[in-house]
């Protein structure tokens, strides 16, 4: 009776305590952005292949090899998830996982034999934020399951835990595939980092010290509240600089007069 009694006591203080984030997973984007059915990792994985596709098919000249294109496409789209579970002694994504890589011929295909749809792509608004939404959506996921699974394994030294590791296996979750292959060198970032670059680096270094600091202390369900903020990042950086919200053009410069 004295159990019963404790724990019903429990029981009402669990059900007296409100989480003031629970707005963050309480509503309807969450089940999109956290990819909580296997349909909406399916359609998110679809939607990333293809616009990795994109930007590589619109690269490379008519006249390169079905085969070449076809391997480079596979790395682009799963380099990262090729070098982070190398470096924590696990298993490459695309063998791993069979849904990447039949996503990636689905992709593939779609974009060798009906090259059309890339030109409505770059006419289509809607296309493009659409395609856009399923691709950050994704490259979170890979991010914030890569940076997690770096700082499962790799123990802590100088800190209580792994700081740089994991930030730098997230990082490179997130545009692994811009260097590969590996003759590329440091070519990708000759002229300084890239978009995907920087905004993976800042999405693994904020997702890993919350988690691990006092920031996340008292928060419920810290680590899928977190996820949710980087996936509406990328969303965010993604859109910007598909419509060229950025200060990044060069000023016109002035005539000078005769």
């Amino acid at each position: 009776m004295t159990v019963e009694i404790s724990v019903t006591k429990h029981a009402h203080v669990f059900d007296l305590i409100e989480d003031p984030t629970g707005w963050v997973l309480d509503n309807p984007l969450t089940q999109f952005l956290l990819l909580h059915t296997n349909e909406i990792k399916y359609m998110c994985m679809l939607g990333y292949t293809y616009l990795h596709g994109h930007k590589l098919f619109t690269k490379l000249p008519n006249n390169v090899s079905t085969s070449f294109k076809f391997v480079s496409m596979l790395m682009t789209c799963t380099g990262g998830g090729i070098m982070v579970p190398i470096f924590i002694n696990g298993i490459p994504v695309p063998l791993a996982n069979d849904a990447y890589p039949i996503a990636i011929i689905t992709s593939f295909a779609i974009h060798h034999y009906f090259p059309i749809l890339r030109e409505v792509m770059k006419l289509s608004n809607v296309m493009m934020c659409f395609m856009v939404l399923l691709y950050e959506n994704l490259r979170a996921y890979v991010v914030v399951s890569l940076t997690s699974a770096a700082a499962d394994k790799i123990s802590a030294s100088t800190f209580s835990f792994p700081v740089f590791g994991p930030i730098i296996c997230g990082t490179i979750a997130g545009c692994g595939g811009a260097f590969l292959p590996f003759s590329k060198g440091l070519d990708p970032i000759k002229s300084g980092l890239a978009s995907p670059m920087l905004s993976a680096l800042v999405a693994a270094a904020g997702f890993h010290l919350f988690l691990n600091t006092p920031l996340s202390e008292g928060v419920i369900d810290a680590k899928q509240k977190a996820h949710v903020h980087v996936a509406v990042f990328f969303i965010a950086v993604g859109l910007t600089n598909v419509f060229g919200l950025t200060n990044n053009q060069k000023a016109p410069t002035a005539k000078k007069e005769s």
